[in-house]
């Protein structure tokens, strides 16, 4: 009978150093691509951390990955194709009421001018285009359109690839998905996002300080950064991070397990005690930092 303890006891810790595999928080390693192997992955896959919008000259995109991408089977991405034009249109449109009916008027005051200062619209043109669209879509365009012709995209670049070699692409969410995620925010929380577009672009600090930790590959510093300046979102970083994450784990898991799959999701969502590269390594995969 003591004998059959003594086994229990050792099985069962062995049992338990075998799962705590998990890398600790934060990690010493600095890179944005990562080898997954492990359970049922006879073929070779990788998890690489993406930035939505780069400046051009710090788009760092080495003949390495390029090769990597290429001779996937298969490239997953948050979304696995853009909605057409009239889609992407009716999915931004607010169903009733006005943009600005999120804001007071000292912010829209501060809106109105920062159009006219970085858009170059006056109140009437910028009234005529954003009135009747939703406060994460106005944030977003304003944004694409200040930077227009100065950054570049790692999705699009990757979606551009896969193109070329007529590699099949998966999407991990759908774009009605993402959107509803913002349209659940609260009225002072989609004006806050607005507002926090507004003040980055003045001088455009936060976007700079977010690039240059991506560039130098921190992806647990990243995640600390965007935990930080969450705000008044901090109490939904677990819809917009963490349920995200747990729900893409499933999916990922049996891509990796029939194909030679790469994977490019914002960096946000690889760092952290509930990212993506953790997530995995707690269902037995590890995964191996490969230098860029």
């Amino acid at each position: 009978m003591r004998f059959l303890f003594v086994l229990f006891v050792f099985v069962t810790t062995l049992a338990v150093g075998q799962s705590t595999s998990v890398r600790p928080f934060p990690m010493e390693e600095r890179t944005l691509l990562w080898e997954i192997s492990g359970p049922n992955v006879e073929k070779n896959c990788y998890l690489f951390g993406t930035i939505h919008l780069i400046e051009k000259e710090a788009f760092y995109f080495p003949k390495k990955l390029d090769k990597i991408v290429r001779k996937s089977e298969l490239v997953v991405l948050e979304l696995g194709e853009m909605p057409n034009q009239m889609e992407a249109m009716q999915l931004m449109m607010l169903k009733e009421g006005s943009f600005f009916d999120y804001f007071d008027a000292a912010q829209t005051d501060s809106i109105l001018l920062w159009a006219q200062e970085k858009m170059r619209m006056n109140e009437q043109t910028f009234r005529m285009a954003f009135s009747k669209m939703k406060p994460f879509a106005v944030s977003q365009v304003a944004t694409q359109m200040e930077l227009m012709g100065k950054t570049e995209s790692y999705d699009m670049n990757i979606m551009q690839i896969a193109k070329e070699e007529t590699i099949e692409t998966k999407g991990l969410e759908t774009i009605e998905f993402q959107m509803s995620m913002f349209d659940s925010l609260s009225k002072e929380q989609q004006a806050e996002m607005v507002m926090m577009a507004v003040r980055d672009t003045t001088d455009g600090q936060l976007f700079k300080e977010m690039q240059t930790v991506y560039l130098d590959q921190n992806l647990d510093s990243l995640y600390t950064m965007i935990h930080s300046e969450g705000g008044v979102f901090a109490e939904e970083e677990a819809n917009l991070l963490d349920n995200r994450n747990l729900n893409w784990i499933p999916q990922i898991e049996e891509m990796i397990s029939e194909k030679s799959t790469f994977i490019a999701v914002g960096a946000g969502h690889l760092g952290g005690p509930k990212g993506v590269i953790r997530l995995l390594e707690e269902k037995g995969y590890t995964l191996k930092p490969v230098k860029l």
